[in-house]
């Protein structure tokens, strides 16, 4: 029987776990809306840290921000067809303007829509062809570009399996979107942004993403080109976890984004757009938590040490408190990343070890307790998260204040390094079909009870979409990224087709 304070635990059942460490870790719950999530207090802090260090790094770049209708005329999906097409079948669609009570022949009132609107709403999937519409009326001159400007909102796509963070019919995003004078300026935008979603994943949430291009068949409806940042999660599966498009023209020719050239002509824009989720939230969870509950990066987390008043016997309370009030203090006045040391002091009425737990469940870097003894002592009990949760390590007060950077430096290093000694160890080189039919089990009838199979399969690859198609129908597989780097440049023989290929692309199960 499982000792764990999440069961089942991830070997038993990984989707399931999930799903407990979201609650257990009081993240976030459904709410009465199907396919709707509350993102509690502690979830929607994550997703604040997120934002702003993002932010940060958007206006660094030169972006601003702004903020667009989240009602699109039906019209306007209209113009722009693949991209209508690519997200219709997840469009929820306002289509009067007005209730009237009607009251019933038992008592009661229902409501009844009336006033049919002329033209129906669409509620934004996404937001290029309103945003768009936006454009044609800033930009006039080839000075006016490049426009570049990013939205925090939130969008609308029909889920119809959710899960929290992961897949809800509501969530919450960052969309940029930027027009330009020429192709090659937007292919670098697009490029640009993607090296930040990169490194973001890595250096801020220790996700060692691996960048590429994602094939044909996966691109974003309309675009050109998608860029894509894949993880792998400790089920082996992969998260699509940020994008970032180059458009070309199609946009800006259905919105009419037309400029005037150097040449003195007109000419249409050159448009890219780009964007994170919440969906970061559950990637962050499934690739470091374990059976205990969330591990979180000391970067992203909304507390990072936590202080524990430990009072065994109620005359010590306030001089313990005090002294974890001033050590609080002193700590909040240090620099870690920029930013001072976000500290908490738990002065709540009830027993330290459930307490404790909370705590461990939640996921923060570095749990503090302070008691009589150690006052006398000059000292703190000291326990890391990235640690079993019964291991503590008693340091000199003044010492811990010296090294508490330090640590969560460490904290933030270990995560990194055991997430991509996950990934690479189920990263395989595959070259014939029957080793990539086991490799994902035969049938992929596997998925559906939670079991652990597969991983990253590099795979030459000349086949077409409708081969990729087929693999997805048998296996539940897709090419996840046609990824970037030397490392992948690979003279060989597709493992389906035999063609001749000239790099290795990913395959994978995802979510």
């Amino acid at each position: 029987m499982s000792t764990a304070a999440i069961s089942p635990t991830r070997a038993e059942d990984f989707p399931e776990w999930y799903q407990q460490v979201v609650r257990a870790a009081d993240l976030a719950e459904n709410s009465e809306v199907r396919g709707c999530m509350v993102i509690k207090p502690w979830g929607y802090g994550l997703w604040e840290n997120m934002q702003k260090q993002l932010d940060i790094k958007f206006k660094a770049t030169g972006h601003q921000n702004a903020y667009f209708p989240l009602l699109i005329p039906l019209s306007y999906l209209e113009k722009e067809a693949q991209h209508a097409e690519g997200f219709a079948t997840e469009c929820a669609v306002v289509t009067h303007h007005r209730l009237e009570a009607v009251k019933q022949a038992d008592g009661t009132v229902k409501m009844i829509p009336t006033g049919e609107l002329a033209e129906p709403f669409v509620i934004r999937p996404t937001s290029e062809t309103i945003i768009g519409a936006a454009f044609a009326r800033w930009v006039e001159s080839y000075r006016d570009l490049p426009l570049l400007i990013n939205q925090w909102a939130n969008v609308m796509r029909w889920e119809m399996r959710p899960r929290l963070f992961l897949r809800t019919a509501e969530f919450l995003w960052q969309e940029g979107h930027t027009a330009h004078e020429t192709a090659e300026e937007a292919i670098a935008e697009a490029a640009l942004m993607h090296d930040v979603y990169e490194d973001f994943m890595r250096n801020h949430l220790a996700i060692p993403v691996i960048p590429g291009e994602k094939s044909e068949r996966e691109r974003f409806p309309g675009a050109l080109n998608t860029l894509t940042v894949e993880a792998m999660v400790q089920d082996r599966k992969a998260i699509q976890a940020g994008t970032s498009h180059f458009l070309g023209q199609n946009f800006s020719k259905a919105a009419n984004i037309e400029f005037l050239g150097r040449d003195n002509q007109r000419h249409f824009a050159w448009t890219t757009s780009w964007g994170v989720s919440t969906r970061m939230i559950g990637t962050l969870i499934m690739t470091h938590g374990d059976d205990d509950g969330v591990i979180l990066p000391p970067r992203i987390s909304p507390t990072q040490i936590v202080i524990l008043p430990v009072t065994p016997k109620p005359d010590s309370r306030e001089a313990v408190i005090d002294a974890c009030d001033a050590l609080a203090k002193t700590l909040r006045t240090i620099q870690y990343m920029g930013e001072p040391l976000r500290v908490h002091v738990d002065k709540r009425d009830m027993a330290g070890g459930a307490k404790n737990w909370d705590w461990i469940k939640k996921g923060v870097p570095l749990r503090v307790e302070i008691g009589p003894r150690d006052i006398t002592n000059r000292s703190v009990a000291v326990a890391r998260r990235d640690k079993g949760p019964k291991e503590k390590e008693f340091i000199g007060k003044e010492e811990f204040i010296r090294r508490a950077d330090d640590i969560l430096d460490e904290i933030q290093s270990v995560l990194l390094q055991r997430a991509t000694a996950l990934r690479d160890s189920n990263t395989k080189k595959i070259d014939n079909e029957a080793d990539f039919r086991a490799f994902f089990g035969t049938s992929g009838d596997n998925e559906s009870k939670g079991e652990i199979s597969g991983g990253f399969a590099l795979v030459n690859w000349a086949g077409t979409s409708e081969d990729e198609e087929r693999l997805q129908k048998e296996l539940k597989v897709t090419i996840r990224c046609i990824p970037k780097g030397d490392q992948y440049a690979e003279e060989g023989a597709c493992f389906l087709t035999g063609k001749p290929s000239h790099r290795r692309v990913i395959f994978a199960k995802s979510y």
